[in-house]
C-alpha cells in the first residue's frame, strides 16, 4: 500500500469512528485501527506501526513484532517470523465479539501475519476507552480490538474469512452486516 495508502487508510478508520460508520477490521485493519485510535484519542501523535517506520525519527510503535521475531529478522531467517495457524482466544465476557460468537469463553482462529499489537501500549489504550475483547491465553496477545460506544467498530488480528463459507457467513460477518443494515 505504500505510506500514502496506509495513511488514507487510517483516515478512513478515523472517519468510520467518528460517524459511528460500522467497521469490521481484519488484521491490518485491526493495526491501523489501533494506530488510529493511538493518535486521534492516546494523543500519541507518532503512533504507528514497525511495519512502516523503517526510515522515519523517534515514533510510538504501538504494533511491532514480537521480541523472539525480532531475533530471527536480525538474523535475516524470515520464514520464521510470521504467525501462522489455529490459535486458542478468550473471549471478554459481555462484548460484541463475545456475544456474536455466542457467549463462549474460547474460540479458535486462524492467523498469517507477523505484527501484534505493542503490550506497552495496551493501558493507555483501554483507559481512553479501546476494549481487548480477545486475548491469545498463551501469550497474551491481542486479538481482538472493540469501541464499546460505537454501533460496531470490532477489529481483529486473526482472520475470519477464513472459516465464512457463503450459506454460512463467520460469526463477526453476520454481526457486521447487521450492524449495516440497522445504520
Amino acid at each position: 500500500f505504500g505510506s500514502r495508502g496506509i495513511e488514507v487508510k487510517i483516515k478512513a478508520i478515523e472517519f468510520c469512528r467518528k460517524k459511528k460508520i460500522p467497521y469490521l477490521g481484519l488484521c491490518l485493519g485491526m493495526q491501523l485501527a489501533v494506530v488510529e485510535f493511538a493518535r486521534n484519542v492516546c494523543r500519541l501523535k507518532k503512533a504507528n506501526s514497525t511495519e512502516f517506520t523503517t526510515r522515519l525519527g523517534r515514533v510510538d510503535n504501538v504494533i511491532d513484532v514480537m521480541p523472539e521475531q525480532k531475533i530471527l529478522l536480525k538474523e535475516k531467517r524470515y520464514g520464521g517470523t510470521m504467525r501462522l495457524g489455529a490459535y486458542k482466544c478468550e473471549l471478554k465476557p459481555g462484548s460484541k465479539s463475545w456475544k456474536a460468537y455466542g457467549k463462549v469463553k474460547y474460540i479458535f482462529e486462524r492467523h498469517r501475519h507477523r505484527y501484534e499489537l505493542n503490550n506497552e501500549f495496551r493501558e493507555i489504550l483501554e483507559k481512553r476507552g479501546m476494549v481487548m475483547s480477545g486475548i491469545n491465553p498463551e501469550r497474551d496477545l491481542v486479538e481482538i480490538i472493540e469501541l464499546p460506544n460505537h454501533p460496531f467498530f470490532v477489529a481483529t488480528q486473526f482472520h475470519p474469512e477464513y472459516k465464512s463459507r457463503p450459506l454460512n457467513p463467520h460469526q463477526l460477518f453476520r454481526e457486521f452486516i447487521r450492524a449495516c443494515i440497522k445504520k
